[in-house]
C-alpha cells in the first residue's frame, strides 16, 4: 500500500500508464523470493509493527503481533529495517533460513553477544555475566593511544598494561592483566578463536613474572571493528587460560570503503612540569583499511599499518643511565574475509603478520670494573637490548546451516618468533678483541588449533533453549634457539672456552674479579640451554542456556580436557539471569577453572646476569624438569586450578541512562610463581644464585566492577557522561614452601610485587559533548596507591639498627594515588576527512619519585599509570 489519497487536487490515471505500470510490476514479481522470519528488540522482546522495506521498491510490510514476518522481494536487494525507538538496519536477508533481527536502542547499538554465550539470539544486556563492548571508531575519538595494551588501558578499568623499564624481554612484548591476574590467566580470541601466545616468559622486574601472555600489541588497531572483554571466569566453555576472562578481538568487515588514518605525536620529557619542556618518544603511524565486496554477501578486508616510536629517557640512576621505554619499529598486514560458496554455507579466513623491531637500554656497566674492557669503553658503557619479533597467524574455516544446526569447522595457526641482538656492548673475556654486537639467539613458541562446533536454538510453546557442543584438538611447540659462541661463552686466558674443567688460574680476572663472559645486557642462549618440546591437548565440551520465561534464564557449561604431559581436568560453569522487570536484571555465575603450565614454564632455562639493587650477580634459572630442581625439593608442574564466583545488577533506568555493578571472588590454586634466588654454590656451576619456576601460591582476588552511562540529546548538542570504575583486592592465601626457606622461596619482596600487580582501584570519569562536526572529550582517570619493596630489604641489618622492622620500612617505596587529565578534540573537516588532536596526562602528571634502589633501575619501578609524562598528539583521518 502506497500514497493513498492526499485530498481533492488528485489527477485520473491513463489507461496507458496503468498498463506500463502492471507490466513493470508483473516482470519484478518474477524473479522474487519469499523471506521468512522474526524482529526482536535487545531484551528478546518480539517488535510488533516494525516495518520492513525493500530497498529500490515500493514494496514492503510490517510484523505480526509476535514479530514475526514474511516479505517477497529480490533476492539481491537490501531491506531497511526500522521501529520506533531503535536503530534503524539496512541487511541483505538469507533465504531458506528463519531470519533473526535484533534491533538496537541508540545506546545498545552493536552490543550483540558473541562471547561468553554461544546463543547467537543473545545480546548485551541480556548476558548472565559481565561483558565490555568497545567500539574502536567510537573510542578512538577519545584516545591518544596508538597500541591496543595502551588503548584498553584506559578504555577498561579492571584492564591494566603498563609500559616496562629494565626488564629484560618485557620492554618489547608488554604485560596484560585483566583483575589483577596474571597475564597468561586472560585468554584472548580474534573472530571467535583462539589467539596463540608469546614465545616469551616474563622474568625480571616486571609485572606477571613467571608468566607468558599474548601479544596483542602484535595486532593493528586499525584492523579491529571491536573488542569484546568476558569479565568472568571461562574455561569450562573456552578451556585453559580463560580464568580471569576472554578478551575476544572482531576484526573490521567493512566492504566499499576506504579508510586511511595518520597520527603525530611526542612526549614531555621533563619530569618536573614546572621547568622548560623538552620532548621525546617521538610516534609514527600511518594505517590503511580497504574492503570490498566478493561475490554476493561475501567481502574481504585488508589492513596495513607502520608504527614507530621513539625511546623516552627519563631521570636516571647510578645504576642505570638510560631509564625509559623502549623504542619500536612496528609492520603489520591483516586480513579478514568471509566468502559465501553455497547456500548458507561460507569459507571464512582471517590472519595477520607482524614484524617488529625494538631497542631498550639494560644496566649501565661502569668503567672501572671486570664488566667492561676501557680500551673498548673508556666510559663504560649501556647495552642495548633489541629484538626481532616476527608473529603470525592464520585462522580459516566453514560454517554451514545443516538441519537447523550451526556449524562451525576451523583451523587456526600462529607462530611467535622473538630473535635477540645485543648491542652496544662486548665480551669481557675476549677482551680488547671483543665484537660490540652479538647475535643471542632467541626463542619461538607455534600453536595449531583445530575444533569443530555445533549449535541450535529449540524453540517452544513455553521456553527456549540452546545447545552447544564442540571438539578440539591443540598442538604447542616451544623452542629455545641458541646464539652466536661469543654471546654466551667465557674464555680463559689461552682463549679456550671455559668449561667445569677449566683451572681456576686460567679465568680472566680484572682487580682479582673474575671476569663473565657472553654478551653483557643480555647474555645468548647457548646449546645446552636449546629446546624443542611439544604436547597436544584434547577437549570436548557441552554448553546449554535455557530461557525458562521471560524473565528467567539459566546456562550450563561441561568442558573435558586432556594434555599429554600432565593428565586430564574437568570444569564446569553454572549461570544465571532474572528479569526484575524492564528495568532491571540480576546475574550471577559460578565456575571451575584451569590454567595448564606454559611449556615456556616447564622448559625455559637460561644462564645470566641479574642485578640485585646495584650488584650484578650471576644466576642460573633451572627448567622446572631438571634433576636439579628435584634436588632443591621442586616438583613438577601442574595445573593452577581456579574457582570463580560473581553477581551483578543491570539496569535501564531510561532510554538516557544505563548502569551495572558486579562483585566477584577468584580463589585460584597452585598458581606458577618464580621463586626468589637460592644459593647455587652446592652446584659447582660458575653461577651465584639458582631459580625455579613453581606451583608457589594459592591466591584470594576479590573485587567490584561499576560501569554507569548516561547521554542526552539536547537541540543539535549530544551530551554524555561515562562513568567506570574498578576495586580489586589481592591475598596470598599460602605459601607452598614446603621445607624450603620461605623468604628465599617467595619472600616479602615477591610477594609484594605480585600484590602490585593487582592495583587496588583504578576509576575513569568521561565528560563528552558533540555538536554538528565537533567532538571533545575530557577525561580523568584515578590511578590507586601502590606499594612495592625495593632492593635494600637484601641488605645488611647492620645498615638499619640490626632491626627487620626498621630494614622493611626502608625499602617499601609508597606511589601515592595520581589522577591524569586526557582532552581531545575531533573535528569533521568534510564528509571524507576528520582532524583529530589533543593530550594525555595533559598535566604532566608522574608516579611518586623513589630512591635508587628500585627494581627497574630509575627513580620509579612500572605502575598502572607510566612513566612518560604527556603526550601530545594529531590524528587526520580519511574515510572515502
Amino acid at each position: 500500500m502506497y500514497l493513498k489519497n492526499f485530498g481533492s487536487n488528485k489527477k485520473p490515471v491513463s489507461k496507458e500508464r496503468t498498463t506500463v505500470s502492471k507490466t513493470i510490476n508483473r516482470t519484478f514479481k518474477k524473479n522474487k523470493t519469499v523471506f521468512r522470519g522474526i524482529i526482536l528488540s535487545s531484551d528478546n522482546t518480539p517488535l510488533s509493527g516494525a516495518t520492513l522495506q525493500e530497498e529500490g521498491s515500493l514494496d514492503g510490510t510490517t510484523t505480526n503481533k509476535d514479530g514475526t514476518f514474511e516479505i517477497k522481494i529480490q533476492h539481491k536487494n537490501n531491506i531497511t529495517v526500522s521501529f520506533i525507538g531503535h536503530n534503524s538496519k539496512t541487511i541483505q536477508l538469507k533465504p531458506n533460513v528463519f531470519n533473526t533481527i535484533v534491533l538496537l536502542s541508540g545506546q545498545e547499538l552493536e552490543e550483540v553477544q558473541v562471547i561468553g554465550s554461544r546463543n547467537k539470539n543473545r545480546v548485551a544486556n541480556d548476558t548472565p555475566v559481565a561483558i565490555d563492548f568497545i567500539d574502536i571508531e567510537e573510542t578512538a575519538t577519545k584516545s591518544s593511544q596508538v597500541e591496543i595494551n595502551q588503548f584498553l588501558q584506559y578504555a577498561i578499568p579492571s584492564f591494566n598494561a603498563t609500559k616496562q623499564s629494565g626488564a629484560d624481554g618485557a620492554d618489547h612484548i608488554d604485560p596484560a592483566t585483566i583483575r589483577g591476574l596474571g597475564p597468561d590467566q586472560t585468554l584472548v580470541l580474534i573472530n571467535g578463536k583462539r589467539r596463540h601466545q608469546a614465545s616469551l616468559i616474563n622474568l625480571y622486574g616486571t609485572r606477571g613474572r613467571g608468566n607468558s601472555g599474548t601479544d596483542l600489541n602484535a595486532i593493528p588497531i586499525s584492523a579491529i571493528k571491536r573488542i569484546e572483554l568476558l569479565r568472568d571466569g571461562a574455561s569450562a566453555q573456552y578451556g585453559s587460560d580463560a580464568i580471569a576472562g576472554v578478551l575476544n578481538i572482531v576484526l573490521k568487515d567493512t566492504d566499499n570503503e576506504l579508510n586511511i588514518s595518520s597520527t603525530l605525536g611526542f612526549h614531555n620529557a621533563n619530569s618536573n612540569r614546572f621547568l622548560p619542556k623538552k620532548a621525546d618518544g617521538f610516534t609514527y603511524k600511518l594505517a590503511l583499511n580497504y574492503g570490498t565486496k566478493i561475490s554476493e554477501g561475501g567481502f574481504v578486508n585488508f589492513t596495513t599499518e607502520a608504527l614507530s616510536v621513539d625511546n623516552t629517557l627519563r631521570p636516571s640512576t647510578f645504576a642505570r643511565e638510560k631509564f625509559g621505554q623502549a623504542a619500536v619499529k612496528n609492520v603489520s598486514l591483516f586480513l579478514n574475509s568471509e566468502i559465501p560458496i553455497y547456500k548458507n554455507t561460507k569459507l571464512y579466513i582471517n590472519g595477520g603478520l607482524n614484524y617488529k623491531n625494538t631497542e631498550a637500554y639494560a644496566f649501565t656497566r661502569r668503567p672501572d670494573t671486570e664488566r667492561n674492557v676501557l680500551e673498548i669503553y673508556q666510559n663504560g658503557f649501556n647495552p642495548l637490548i633489541t629484538s626481532n619479533i616476527l608473529d603470525n597467524s592464520l585462522s580459516f574455516g566453514l560454517t554451514t546451516y545443516f538441519k537447523e544446526w550451526n556449524v562451525d569447522v576451523n583451523n587456526t595457526f600462529g607462530r611467535n618468533n622473538f630473535h635477540y641482538f645485543i648491542k652496544n656492548t662486548l665480551n669481557a673475556t675476549l677482551l680488547e678483541n671483543s665484537p660490540t654486537e652479538f647475535d643471542a639467539g632467541g626463542h619461538q613458541l607455534i600453536q595449531n588449533t583445530t575444533s569443530i562446533d555445533f549449535s541450535k536454538y529449540f524453540d517452544t510453546t513455553t521456553y527456549g533453549f540452546n545447545i552447544a557442543l564442540g571438539l578440539e584438538y591443540r598442538l604447542d611447540k616451544y623452542k629455545i634457539f641458541a646464539g652466536e659462541e661469543a654471546s654466551y661463552a667465557s674464555y680463559d686466558v689461552n682463549g679456550n672456552t671455559i668449561t667445569n674443567q677449566t683451572p681456576i688460574e686460567n679465568y680472566k680476572t680484572y682487580n682479582g674479579n673474575i671476569r663473565p663472559g657472553g654478551s653483557q645486557g643480555f647474555p645468548g642462549y647457548a646449546p645446552e640451554n636449546e629446546v624443542n618440546r611439544n604436547r597436544s591437548n584434547f577437549s570436548i565440551y557441552a554448553d546449554t542456556e535455557i530461557d525458562f520465561s521471560k524473565n528467567l534464564m539459566l546456562g550450563a557449561a561441561l568442558r573435558y580436557e586432556y594434555y599429554s604431559d600432565f593428565g586430564s581436568t574437568l570444569n564446569y560453569k553454572l549461570a544465571s539471569r532474572y528479569k526484575i522487570n524492564k528495568k532491571f536484571n540480576l546475574r550471577s555465575s559460578f565456575s571451575t577453572g584451569f590454567r595448564a603450565p606454559s611449556l615456556a614454564q616447564i622448559y625455559y632455562n637460561l644462564t645470566f646476569t641479574n642485578f640485585i639493587g646495584n650488584t650484578p650477580t650471576e644466576s642460573l634459572l633451572v627448567a622446572n624438569n631438571s634433576s636439579i630442581a628435584r634436588r632443591f625439593n621442586i616438583d613438577n608442574l601442574k595445573e593452577e586450578k581456579a574457582k570463580n564466583f560473581s553477581f551483578g545488577v543491570t539496569s535501564k533506568l531510561s532510554a538516557n541512562f544505563k548502569a551495572s555493578i558486579d562483585t566477584y571472588i577468584v580463589y585460584i590454586k597452585d598458581r606458577i610463581i618464580l621463586s626468589g634466588n637460592f644459593d647455587a654454590s652446592p652446584l659447582g656451576f660458575d653461577v651465584n644464585n639458582v631459580q625455579f619456576f613453581a606451583n608457589g601460591v594459592d591466591t584470594k582476588t576479590t573485587g567490584v566492577d561499576l560501569i554507569l552511562n548516561w547521554k542526552k540529546s539536547i537541540g543539535k548538542s549530544l551530551f554524555s557522561v561515562d562513568l567506570l570504575g574498578n576495586i580489586n583486592h589481592m591475598s596470598i592465601t599460602n605459601i607452598k614452601n614446603k621445607e624450603l626457606d620461605k623468604e628465599t622461596f617467595f619472600g616479602k619482596r615477591d610477594q609484594q610485587f605480585l600484590l602490585a600487580s593487582a592495583p587496588k582501584s583504578k576509576f575513569n570519569l568521561g565528560l563528552n559533548y558533540e555538536y554538528k562536526k565537533i567532538k571533545t572529550s575530557l577525561n580523568f582517570t584515578r590511578f590507586s596507591k601502590v606499594e612495592l619493596i625495593d632492593w635494600q630489604i637484601t641488605q645488611d641489618l647492620s645498615n638499619f639498627n640490626n632491626s627487620e622492622l626498621e630494614r622493611l620500612k626502608a625499602s617499601t617505596d609508597f606511589y601515592q594515588s595520581k589522577i591524569t587529565t586526557d582532552l581531545h578534540f575531533s573535528y569533521q573537516l568534510n564528509k571524507i576527512t576528520n582532524l583529530q588532536f589533543g593530550a594525555n596526562n595533559l598535566f604532566n602528571i608522574y608516579p611518586t619519585k623513589q630512591n635508587n634502589h628500585t627494581d627497574s633501575g630509575g627513580l620509579w619501578d612500572a605502575t598502572q599509570m607510566g612513566t612518560n609524562g604527556s603526550f601530545y598528539y594529531t590524528k587526520l583521518n580519511i574515510k572515502l
